[in-house]
C-alpha cells in the first residue's frame, strides 16, 4: 500500500513531526505495540492453511525484520511477526509480496476467514471447510463494513473447534441420517453412540427409534453403524449469524439446519450487505439483529433458505 511510503523516516525528529494514522495502519495489518515505534504485522492465513515453502520464507523475513525471537499464532489462525520497526514497513511488505504472502485486516471490515481441517483430512469432518474458507476469503476479505468487524468461520462438525457459533457468520457441517431397516441387525450401537438421545433402541428388537427433533445431524450414528443401515441423506451445514466474543459475548442465532453448501457464498454476501445498510457505528451485526429484530434480518435472506 502506498501510504506506507510516508513512514520511511530517517530521523526521530522527522518522526515526531509526522501525524501517524494508527487506525489506517491497523486496517492494513500493522498493529501498534506498547513499545515506541514497534509494530506487530498480522499475516493473512485463511483457514489457517500455510504452504511449507511460504512458511520458510516468512521465517527468513521474520529473522530479518523482527526484534523478537518468536512469532505469534493468533486464536484466529493468523501468524504475527512481532516487534517490527516502523521504518521497515515498505521493505518487509515488499518481501512478503515476493513469496505470495499478504497482511491481514483489522478495524471495521471483513476479517480473514477461519476453518478447521474439515473433511479433507479430519476423520470427523463433514464439509470441506478449507475450501470454503479460502473461497469466502477471496470473495469478501477486507470489504469495509463501516460499522464493525465481520468474522466468517467454518467448522467441519458439531465440535465447532473454530467457534463458528461465535462468528458474525458461521457454518457448522451437518449430515442428515437415514435408516435402512433391511440392513439393520438390531446391534444397538447407534443408540449408544447418539449423545443427544435422538436414537433409542426398541426393547425387543434392538432396532432404532429415531426422534428428529433431538438430532443435531452430527453423523455419529452413520460412522458407527457396522452394516451401513444408517447412511447420509443430505449434507449441509448449520447456519449461524450474529455471534461475537469480547467484553459482551453473544452466541449466534441459528438460522437453519442443513443449509445448502451452494448457497454459502450468496448468504454471506446478503448478510454483509444487510449489515452495511442497517448497522450503526461500532455495532456488530448481532447487536443490529437485537435492535431491529431477528425477523428483519431473516426477511432479507428468505429466498436462500
Amino acid at each position: 500500500m502506498k501510504y506506507f511510503d510516508k513512514f520511511d523516516m530517517k530521523t526521530k525528529k522527522e518522526q515526531k513531526k509526522l501525524n501517524i494514522n494508527f487506525a489506517e495502519l491497523k486496517s492494513g495489518g500493522f498493529i501498534k505495540q506498547n513499545k515506541k515505534d514497534l509494530f506487530t504485522v498480522r499475516l493473512r492465513v485463511p483457514g489457517g492453511r500455510m504452504p511449507i515453502k511460504r512458511l520458510q520464507g516468512i521465517i527468513r523475513i521474520a529473522k530479518k525484520y523482527s526484534q523478537s525471537d518468536f512469532v505469534h499464532l493468533t486464536t484466529r489462525q493468523s501468524l504475527e511477526i512481532i516487534s517490527v520497526q516502523i521504518n521497515d514497513f515498505n521493505k518487509l511488505k515488499k518481501e512478503l509480496k515476493k513469496i505470495g504472502q499478504g497482511t491481514a485486516s483489522c478495524g471495521p471490515r471483513v476479517r480473514v476467514a477461519t476453518g478447521c481441517g474439515g473433511c479433507e483430512y479430519n476423520a470427523r469432518g463433514i464439509i470441506d471447510t478449507q475450501k470454503l474458507a479460502i473461497e469466502s476469503d477471496k470473495r469478501f476479505f477486507g470489504i469495509p463494513t463501516v460499522h464493525g468487524k465481520f468474522k466468517i468461520s467454518f467448522a467441519g462438525c458439531q465440535s465447532d473447534c473454530t467457534r463458528a457459533k461465535g462468528a458474525d457468520t458461521g457454518f457448522v457441517g451437518e449430515i442428515e441420517p437415514k435408516w435402512d431397516e433391511n440392513k439393520c441387525t438390531g446391534c444397538r450401537l447407534c443408540a449408544k453412540a447418539c449423545l443427544e438421545g435422538a436414537i433409542i433402541s426398541d426393547e425387543k428388537t434392538g432396532k432404532p427409534i429415531y426422534d428428529i427433533s433431538r438430532c443435531i445431524f452430527c453423523g455419529d450414528c452413520i460412522k458407527i453403524c457396522p452394516t451401513s443401515a444408517w447412511y447420509g441423506n443430505r449434507v449441509g451445514c448449520a447456519l449461524y449469524v450474529g455471534g461475537k466474543w469480547g467484553r459482551h459475548p453473544r452466541i449466534a442465532n441459528l438460522i437453519e439446519h442443513l443449509f445448502p453448501i451452494k448457497n454459502i457464498i450468496p448468504i454471506i454476501k446478503k448478510t454483509i450487505d444487510w449489515y452495511i445498510k442497517n448497522g450503526k457505528s461500532r455495532e456488530r451485526i448481532g447487536n443490529t439483529i437485537d435492535r431491529l429484530g431477528f425477523k428483519k434480518y431473516k426477511e432479507t435472506i428468505g429466498g436462500l433458505l
